[in-house]
């Protein structure tokens, strides 16, 4: 909390990082007087708490990407790292007041406000930081034995259950009513609740659209309704609405899954192309369509919703520029390309050096023998499966 956003939530640190008040701020005794909260209503510790999850959700992407080779080892080091410094940066920057990508940072010097990213629950804070962190880590962890032959094609390895599959979506799926209408940070104040059905109406949408596209376009060429793709499919209609939830039509979060779906099963495709091993497509679900998902703001942001507030009240605080170039914006597509390419730097970067270190230190994979044996045998002293 203290590198993401400072005290309590406010504006403290630079435009690089947050920094944590002396004494702890809100989260010991000794800081709610001062920053004038009462312990008893709970509202900064939900706010740590809300916190938490998203940045847990931005480590644990990951493992999808370098499951059933990764060490218990490199498992707590990049959530530590991950969780301690690469998505905490990027939190600052976006959501924080003086972040040098938020919206409420850029101003001309008459103090007005410009307009900067706007990722209302974060496609790209949240999912393309742990999307582009599990790339890096699946090409410097290697494919599983046996995954591409000696021509370099994939070999199939499915998992062990379609139901439990099936299962972890629709948990996910309800999961992620909490994400994107929760963003709103409360439902009391006025037109909350506005906001909250909006972003639960697109999130609805996209999902859906996302899984009935991907299994329809898949069925063209596998002849087969694949569960796994639909699965996947929905999860890419997800975080491609994510960033723009509270800002789109519903016939825009219609389209923001429909093109996500295409996003992800392309960017799947190409992973197996390349022979980067991603068991779970934690890259192509989170990573690409992460990325699309802030990019689709700049297209589909309503002039009405595209505001600080989010309410549709104070739609003209950025200027008409400053909406989806289908409204006639010219600014806000350009602000979140430049935000899409600095995160992708930063977390590709950071990442890179982890997972290289980890790597080079032994201690990124288990040997080849734990590996052939599984990792359940091995490591926890049984097999949950035949």
């Amino acid at each position: 909390m203290g590198a993401a956003y400072g005290e309590s939530g406010e504006s403290d640190g630079n435009v690089f990082i947050g920094t944590a008040p002396d004494g702890g701020g809100p989260f010991l005794a000794a800081g709610w007087a001062e920053v004038g909260f009462d312990p008893a209503n709970g509202k900064v510790l939900a706010l740590w708490f809300f916190q938490y999850v998203f940045a847990a959700t931005a480590a644990t992407i990951v493992s999808g990407a370098v499951c059933e080779r990764a060490t218990i080892g490199a498992y707590i080091a990049y959530t530590c790292f991950i969780t301690g410094l690469i998505y905490p940066v990027v939190v600052h920057w976006v959501w924080c007041d003086n972040g040098f990508l938020s919206g409420a940072f850029t101003q001309d010097k008459d103090k007005t406000v410009l307009g900067g990213c706007l990722d209302f629950a974060g496609s790209g804070v949240v999912h393309l930081t742990g999307g582009v962190a599990a790339l890096c880590g699946a090409i410097f962890i290697g494919p599983r034995i046996g995954r591409f032959d000696d021509a370099g094609q994939p070999v199939p390895m499915p998992g062990q259950s379609t139901p439990f599959q099936v299962l972890g979506t629709f948990i996910l799926w309800m999961g992620w009513y909490g994400f994107n209408p929760g963003s709103t940070l409360g439902i009391t104040p006025a037109g909350y609740g506005t906001i909250m059905a909006r972003a639960a109406m697109c999130t609805t949408l996209s999902a859906a659209v996302g899984g009935i596209t991907v299994v329809g376009f898949g069925r063209i060429f596998s002849k087969t309704y694949d569960v796994g793709m639909m699965c996947n499919g929905i999860l890419a209609g997800l975080v491609s609405i994510t960033a723009g939830c509270a800002c789109m039509l519903p016939w825009a979060a219609f389209l923001t899954g429909f093109i996500g779906a295409f996003v992800y099963y392309g960017a799947s495709k190409l992973m197996l192309k390349l022979q980067i091993d991603d068991p779970l497509d934690a890259f192509a679900v989170h990573g690409a369509c992460g990325f699309w998902g802030v990019l689709a703001v700049g297209v589909f942001g309503h002039p009405d919703y595209v505001s600080f507030g989010w309410n549709g009240e104070n739609g003209d605080v950025a200027g008409e520029a400053h909406t989806g170039f289908l409204y006639g914006g010219s600014t806000l597509f350009a602000a979140q390309l430049v935000a899409l390419i600095i995160e992708f730097a930063w977390v590709g970067c950071t990442s890179s050096i982890l997972f290289f270190t980890l790597k080079m230190t032994g201690v990124l994979r288990v040997s080849e023998q734990t590996e052939r044996n599984g990792m359940d045998p091995s490591k926890h002293g049984g097999s949950a499966y035949n």
